[in-house]
């Protein structure tokens, strides 16, 4: 009965964040201006006002990317930058501890009505997150869409499926992947403590978010040693962050 209940929470919670999420996804684009800019299309308005960076963490369980995350929030700090780092799934939201209650296998949901949690979860903190970007600040986050596809892919759902509950969200400026041998990964400590940390699973993962790469993306090699990664993690960001300082449009995920 609790896992009855919970279902159809989670699905109550679904519908009215996506319905939110298209209703303003359909909105903008009466007004968008299109032009090419990778995968991501859409614009939202021709601002050239300052503004702060969306830098996305992707790859692998244990790949390293709280650590980096957590070193670059530093990093950027130091040199007097607003900044913020998020996570998904933000576990805090009402949505989000229905998720943990899966990821740590203490309940059962089907994976489409997983996926779209998931996907609930990143719409929950849109408007936010276009706030804090306006206003100036950094956010260094901490997986985004393009895990939600990887995963649910992996597990057979159908690819275009997997995309399409995330068109409308806002594009990273940049997506740092941290590039690691699934071998490797699960070498390292902690591994296996949560549902998907799973070798062989974590091989098809692997092979599906190869098909979410596209131009905003930067493939580091996450089998360096941490400082090293740190480094090229700190050079790549930066020069984003000033971009963006200097006035870069605030762009939709997926939209074309």
């Amino acid at each position: 009965m609790a896992a009855f209940h919970l279902r159809n929470f989670g699905v109550l919670a679904v519908r009215r964040s996506l319905n939110l999420g298209l209703n303003i996804s359909c909105k903008r684009s009466v007004r968008s201006i299109r032009m090419e800019n990778g995968n991501n299309c859409n614009l939202m308005g021709a601002s050239n006002e300052s503004r702060g960076a969306l830098v996305v963490f992707e790859g692998l369980d244990r790949s390293g990317k709280t650590s980096q995350c957590g070193k670059l929030l530093s990093y950027l700090e130091g040199l007097g930058h607003s900044v913020e780092l998020w996570r998904f799934p933000d576990r805090t939201t009402s949505v989000g501890q229905m998720i943990s209650a899966y990821l740590t296998n203490k309940s059962q949901l089907d994976d489409h009505t997983i996926h779209l949690l998931f996907s609930a979860n990143r719409w929950e903190k849109r408007s936010m997150m276009e706030a804090k970007l306006k206003a100036g600040t950094t956010l260094i986050v901490d997986r985004y869409s393009y895990s939600g596809v990887a995963f649910s892919s992996a597990k057979g759902l159908d690819f275009e499926w997997c995309k399409a509950p995330e068109n409308g969200l806002i594009a990273p400026d940049l997506v740092v992947y941290l590039d690691i041998p699934p071998e490797k990964a699960a070498e390292r400590g902690g591994y296996g403590g949560e549902r998907y940390e799973q070798l062989e699973f974590q091989k098809k993962v692997a092979q599906h978010y190869k098909l979410l790469e596209d131009s905003s993306w930067k493939m580091i090699d996450a089998s360096q040693c941490i400082e090293d990664v740190e480094k090229q993690v700190e050079e790549i960001v930066l020069e984003h962050v000033v971009t963006c300082q200097k006035g870069k449009p605030l762009s939709s995920l997926w939209s074309c």
